[in-house]
């Protein structure tokens, strides 16, 4: 899986560890939805504060 990290416009390196991290939670949360398929190709999430 890839895992693109975006901060406030700038774009945030994270090791793989941490990818994997974000990917499980991610696509683990998601999966669990009523109206999502296992079979999705791509997740977006944008968090604004």
């Amino acid at each position: 899986m890839e895992v693109k990290l975006t901060v406030d416009g700038k774009d945030v390196e994270i090791n793989n560890f941490v990818q994997k991290i974000l990917a499980g939670a991610v696509v683990g949360a998601v999966g669990t939805l009523k109206d999502v398929g296992d079979d999705c190709s791509e997740i977006v999430l944008k968090i604004k504060r």
